[in-house]
């Protein structure tokens, strides 16, 4: 299958490495800064492959390479206009997260992805790690009964160094803050596992060390579920000195899980009422990664790939891309108005928050 990357910057190599892993044949690659496409080809020895084009040009690029699956890893701000543009050409997509900005500009992804019969994935890869793929089966058959409520941490550093390598990061129209960039695979995950509908969300978000920047630093959130359960969100990147955790917690009457690891990783706490000897392989479990991203964009890369060959929905895909985005843009707009949202959110943008902090 062929496959173009656009984007080659700081995440691009993850997929890289999952496009060489699923044996894809990499056409293309594109980046405005040459450079930065040599240094990620040499990452993975392929700069000395005449076969993979370079390009500054997207749109020059979908027209002469004509890729089958393309994914787009550029700051996060241009992921809609590039993504609309390939779903128009009729190519599938992977879709770095956040998979658009605005509520609208999600909308209109999917709106157009089904009209054209693309295949478009969000990339929430952590969906993939080991200990989650556990939770979900034990969620999915039932082992929790009826779910009380659920929390997600992610407490995590970055300095002035990860800003200032990268201009975009940390403004309100290229990335929003630490919940849109750091903390939305985390808040992905617990609305997937806690049932997806939501009635209505309270957020406050501030700026406490960050301020170089235009986006928040911190943010926190109460979620209530319609089946009745409660979550909290608590993102940041202000925990000293290095990244400390992505926790997940699931409680039910008839069962509590913990999910701990630099990115939700590792099982920590798995108990459940009709325990059986099959449990004791999740007790305990650790999944090794090389960083915080994970292992999960391999099979996420596969996922699609099967996807597209035989006709069906992504895993994960741009509805998922849409839930995960609108749980952060409802938290905004709870901080800028001071009140709660009630969802679905009809309409809101990260720029809407221009000037908060």
């Amino acid at each position: 299958m062929k496959y173009a990357l656009i984007g080659c910057g700081r995440i691009a190599t993850n997929h890289m490495k999952a496009a060489v892993n699923n044996k894809l044949k990499i056409a293309a690659v594109c980046d405005v800064l040459p450079e930065k496409m040599e240094e990620l080809l040499a990452k993975h020895d392929l700069q000395n492959d005449d076969s993979i084009k370079r390009y500054e040009d997207y749109k020059k690029m979908i027209e002469e390479i004509k890729p089958e699956l393309v994914s787009i890893a550029t700051e996060s701000g241009i992921h809609a206009e590039i993504a609309l543009y390939c779903i128009e050409k009729g190519v599938n997509l992977i879709i770095e997260k956040p998979m658009a900005m605005s509520i609208e500009d999600a909308d209109k992804i999917i709106k157009l992805s089904e009209e054209k019969g693309v295949k478009v994935s969000a990339c929430h890869q952590n969906r993939f790690n080991v200990a989650i793929q556990q939770l979900r089966q034990a969620v999915e058959s039932g082992r929790f009964g009826k779910l009380s409520h659920g929390s997600i941490h992610v407490r995590w550093n970055r300095n002035e160094g990860y800003y200032t390598q990268a201009p975009w990061r940390g403004t309100w129209a290229q990335d929003g803050g630490a919940l849109m960039n750091q903390c939305i695979h985390g808040i992905d995950l617990l609305r997937w596992m806690m049932g997806d509908e939501i009635e209505e969300i309270y957020g406050a978000t501030r700026q406490q060390f960050h301020d170089y920047l235009e986006a928040e630093d911190v943010g926190m959130a109460v979620v209530k579920f319609k089946n009745g359960a409660i979550g909290t969100i608590e993102g940041t990147t202000n925990v000293y000195p290095k990244n400390l955790e992505e926790t997940l917690y699931i409680f039910g009457e008839n069962g509590t899980v913990k999910i701990g690891g630099t990115s939700t990783n590792n099982i920590d706490v798995w108990d459940f009422a009709d325990e059986t000897e099959a449990d004791s392989k999740n007790k305990g479990l650790k999944e090794e990664t090389s960083n915080v991203y994970g292992n999960g964009h391999t099979s996420l890369f596969a996922d699609v790939i099967d996807a597209i060959e035989n006709d069906r929905k992504p895993y994960v895909d741009a509805v998922a891309g849409r839930n995960a985005l609108e749980v952060v843009l409802s938290i905004y707009k709870s901080q800028k108005t001071g009140k709660s949202v009630k969802l679905p959110l009809k309409d809101f943008a990260s720029i809407d928050m221009n000037g908060e902090f």
